[in-house]
């Protein structure tokens, strides 16, 4: 494998990117781990980039997240996203609200050196793209999350802040509600709607393709 992966760099000229699922610092601590980490690096030549969700009873703890991202850049492995994990079966165990989840991050990421600063988080990789939870302040006298998209469906989008009505149990966007007189991108720029059913994200992308890739019917 590593003779591959510096065949497919050097020979190939590509650019190899590893993305590691570390949960927590302990994942980090046995030497077979650190071993494998660098010769990845050394002799197959790859960048290792690392994300992971945050999930109650096992990571969510600032602490955790500040000794994770120092040890990855101690290792030589780019610390890249802190994710909110998603709306999947499993998430009623290890669901974190997403205004803990804001707080865990500026907590971890304060005492860090500009090193571990890649990471970036938390994020929602939905239907309309990837939502950051940059924080919560008061607008237009009403609490609001302030949010903004990293990647978007329309990337007009992307960079762009937005608000959203704070809830404190909210963990997932479509918990997510206006504030009084405003509207949320996915009802102002005709993004997909929130939604939990895969009928409901089919037909949209059946309505999203048809003109651009027209079905013909046999």
């Amino acid at each position: 494998m590593i003779e591959l992966l510096r065949d497919v760099k050097e020979v190939g000229g590509r650019h190899i990117a590893i993305m590691s699922h570390l949960s927590h610092y302990r994942e980090l601590s046995t030497k077979k781990v650190q071993d494998a980490i660098h010769r990845l690096k050394q002799e197959g030549g790859v960048i290792i980039r690392s994300q992971s969700p945050v999930m109650a009873g096992i990571n969510d703890d600032a602490r955790v997240w500040n000794k994770k991202w120092k040890e990855e850049v101690r290792l030589g492995i780019v610390p890249y996203y802190m994710f909110i994990a998603r709306d999947t079966g499993a998430q009623a165990y290890f669901n974190v609200p997403l205004v803990r989840a804001q707080k865990l991050y500026s907590e971890a990421i304060r005492s860090t050196s500009g090193l571990c600063r890649t990471a970036r988080g938390p994020s929602m990789s939905c239907t309309p793209g990837k939502v950051e939870v940059v924080g919560v302040q008061e607008v237009q006298g009403t609490e609001a999350f302030v949010l903004r998209f990293l990647q978007c469906r329309d990337d007009e989008w992307i960079g762009k802040v937005f608000f959203a009505k704070f809830d404190p149990k909210a963990i997932w966007y479509d918990d997510l509600e206006p504030l009084p007189g405003m509207s949320l991108p996915w009802e102002e720029a005709g993004l997909p709607r929130p939604c939990v059913d895969e009928p409901c994200q089919v037909e949209w992308m059946d309505e999203f393709l048809e003109p651009v890739y027209p079905l013909e019917v046999v």
